[in-house]
């Protein structure tokens, strides 16, 4: 079967549901979008690839990736290759020297090794056929695209709001952060290094 490859548009809280957010992927260059519903910890997992945050210790798949680099096993891919009553399932296509290796994965756990690899992720036409939604106007994709990236959450609900923050100054912005990195509060950390870099001159 011939794979689609797919792009993180946005991830943010699901209203639908407590406690969990929704990882919308986009069809590259086409119109459909694949919303994906994943757990608080998988989304702040993301969310701090997503937004480049350096954790004081390094988180679950974190650990992974440096232990495949440190055994010099490079995931080439990310694959979602199945649907079944409405929960996905995914592999992660790795390779170790010549040898191609599918390890089946939890898709949240396959998107949040992705972004950490900057590898591609694919589906197949019949995912995005049964769980797939179509944008009503086509005609304005890379308006959509943009518009949609650009109001998108990125990251888990932050809980720290940005004007909480403005008060304070980049000396005290930066002792914030190096506290919220070592509490482990990356949602916190976001806030703060996101304030910060508003501030930084052109």
């Amino acid at each position: 079967m011939e794979k689609i490859e797919l792009e993180i548009i946005t991830l943010s809280q699901n209203a639908a549901q407590n406690h969990s957010y929704a990882i919308v992927l986009g069809e590259k260059n086409g119109i459909r979008r694949l919303p994906i519903v994943i757990g608080a910890f998988e989304a702040q997992a993301i969310a701090v690839a997503m937004e480049k945050v350096t954790p004081s210790r390094p988180l679950t798949h974190d650990l992974m990736r440096n232990v495949m680099n440190a055994f010099d096993v490079q995931l080439k891919e990310v694959l979602i290759d199945n649907l079944q009553e409405g929960v996905f399932f995914a592999k992660l296509i790795c390779q170790h020297q010549n040898n191609l290796v599918e390890i089946d994965s939890r898709t949240s756990d396959a998107i949040a090794l992705a972004v950490r690899f900057n590898c591609p992720v694919y589906t197949f036409e019949f995912i995005l056929d049964q769980a797939g939604i179509v944008l009503e106007n086509p005609t304005s994709l890379s308006e959509t695209k943009s518009t949609e990236k650009k109001s998108s959450t990125t990251k888990p609900k932050t809980v720290a709001k940005k004007d909480d923050l403005s008060s304070f100054t980049l000396a005290q912005l930066e002792e914030k952060l190096q506290t919220h990195l070592e509490n482990e509060e990356y949602e916190k950390a976001a806030a703060v290094r996101d304030e910060m870099s508003k501030r930084k001159p052109e």
